[in-house]
């Protein structure tokens, strides 16, 4: 991976380099955000969709997280007027340039998994 300018002068301070990944992390964290922006890599989505595609989340947590993305830039929600009334939750361009790093986030975990459970668990995977 190619470094710009910008990350190499950010690597020379640790403050600054710090203060980045906290910025990053104030936006992500949270159990259910990247399972979200993950659901949402395949395009839009409605609620619904999104409570079937993550297991385990309520549909409070749901609806909170959608929110706080939505305020962060990183979701879009669009509300189409009809009946019934569609919702649309989209990832926005600051969402889909965060694709690099799930990508790299999901190249580990098949890692790790592998390492720690054994092949055997990615044919359940896949």
């Amino acid at each position: 991976m190619r470094e710009t300018a910008q990350l190499k002068e950010v690597k020379k301070c640790s403050a600054t380099y710090i203060l980045a990944v906290n910025d990053t992390m104030n936006v992500i964290n949270g159990k259910w955000k990247l399972p979200i922006m993950g659901a949402l890599l395949f395009g839009k989505r409605r609620f619904k969709e999104l409570e079937r595609e993550i297991p385990k989340i309520s549909p409070r947590m749901l609806s909170k997280e959608l929110r706080d993305l939505e305020a962060n830039g990183i979701v879009s929600r669009t509300v189409h007027n009809g009946m019934p009334v569609i919702v649309e939750y989209e990832l926005t361009e600051s969402g889909h340039s965060f694709k690099k790093v799930l990508d790299v986030m999901v190249e580990w975990g098949l890692q790790h998994r592998k390492r720690t459970i054994g092949d055997s668990a990615l044919r359940n995977v896949v």
